[in-house]
């Protein structure tokens, strides 16, 4: 059961409202997750069925004798269970009335045969009205959305369930389900997916937040975009690192990239205000830059490395039974430090160089052009 898969339970839901179409739809979805490396276990709730009795009325010689398919169904459910005639109150509680026949209940296909259906022209033997006969089906019928469900489990053997989940993905498409079947992915792969949605629109939020409250501290749009240029960069370190060390990327590694977007943001910030007090006393462009990174490069490599120490004991599953949560997390921001560090001394410097010095070179050529008619007055 789902139990048994624990964390790495894979679904697929499988709805359809004729009951053969459903069930070649759910052969065809087991064999296509059966095939898959990756997945075991494979379980169809389909597959667990239980005798029954059936039965098939034969509408034509029915309606001879004014009965119909309703009709003959209540008779043979009074012969197992009566038929409820009204209440009593026994010491004070409520039971309900049966009639119930004082024949013995059915106990064979032979037995329900023999039932007796009163019609106007006398009674009638049930199997002369229908056919009777024992056959498998579900232990119980599931339901989405009104139409009859099967649902297909399975266990990951992997940690990567994104990857399998995709696998399985493009395998659907390429199957061709009989019509009027449908199927959707669940269980711990539709709530993965529903997490990485989320926490996509946290980093989005994330990062207009950051924007706009370094837009009010440096009074201006440029600089805080020079500044979440690191961002983009971080990322690009953060998911690499995971592709050397074959480390999927789960909810836990969505997690440190959200946590990178404020790590990585602050050295920058701390490096270009220091440039703009710089440039306040008089400096010009090129020497408050280089002052500024001159001033700043060993406090911002100091805080790097001291991170990055102290996260790799959780990057090499040094954190026990939790490690599994705690390593892709770790791995994710010691890579996004390690680019964004190199990239906050080398990158945000030149690209606020280049930014600021352009601007103070239109602002020289502006004044220039106010000066000569000026002078020529």
């Amino acid at each position: 059961g789902n139990e048994e898969m624990g964390g790495n339970a894979v679904e697929v839901i499988v709805t359809g409202s004729d009951r053969e179409a459903l069930a070649e739809a759910a052969g065809q979805v087991e064999a296509v997750m059966t095939d898959i490396d990756g997945l075991r276990d494979v379980t169809s709730d389909l597959r667990d069925a239980a005798p029954r009795v059936q039965i098939s009325v034969r509408k034509e010689k029915a309606a001879e004798l004014g009965l119909s398919e309703a009709t003959i169904g209540q008779y043979v459910a009074q012969a197992f269970r009566g038929s409820p005639v009204g209440e009593v109150t026994v010491d004070g509680r409520t039971v309900d009335l049966v009639l119930a026949s004082a024949q013995r209940k059915p106990a064979t296909i032979a037995d329900i045969e023999k039932l007796e259906i009163p019609t106007a022209a006398g009674p009638v033997r049930l199997s002369d009205l229908a056919v009777v006969r024992e056959v498998d089906g579900p232990t119980q019928i599931s339901r989405l959305d009104g139409e009859r469900a099967v649902t297909i489990s399975a266990a990951a053997d992997i940690d990567d369930l994104g990857a399998v989940t995709n696998e399985i993905t493009v395998a659907l498409r390429e199957l061709g389900l009989p019509d009027g079947t449908d199927y959707q992915i669940g269980g711990t792969s539709a709530e993965q997916q529903e997490a990485f949605a989320d926490l996509q629109l946290a980093m989005l939020i994330a990062i207009a937040l950051v924007f706009i409250i370094m837009v009010a501290t440096f009074r201006s749009f440029v600089q805080p975009l020079i500044l979440l240029v690191s961002v983009p960069f971080a990322a690009t370190g953060a998911i690499g690192l995971l592709r050397l060390t074959d480390t999927p990327l789960g909810v836990p590694a969505m997690i440190g990239l959200l946590m990178l977007i404020g790590i990585v943001v602050t050295n920058a910030i701390v490096l270009i205000d220091l440039i703009n007090q710089y440039r306040a006393q008089g400096m010009s462009v090129r020497d408050a830059v280089i002052a500024g990174g001159r001033r700043r490069l060993r406090p911002i490599l100091m805080t790097a490395v001291a991170t990055i120490c102290a996260l790799i004991p959780m990057a090499i599953g040094l954190t026990g039974s939790g490690g599994f949560i705690a390593q892709s997390l770790a791995i994710v921001v010691i890579g996004g430090l390690l680019t964004s560090t190199l990239l906050t001394l080398v990158l945000v410097p030149t690209l606020y160089s280049l930014v600021e010095g352009g601007k103070e070179r239109i602002r020289r050529g502006f004044r220039r052009r106010i000066a000569k008619p000026s002078a020529a007055e």
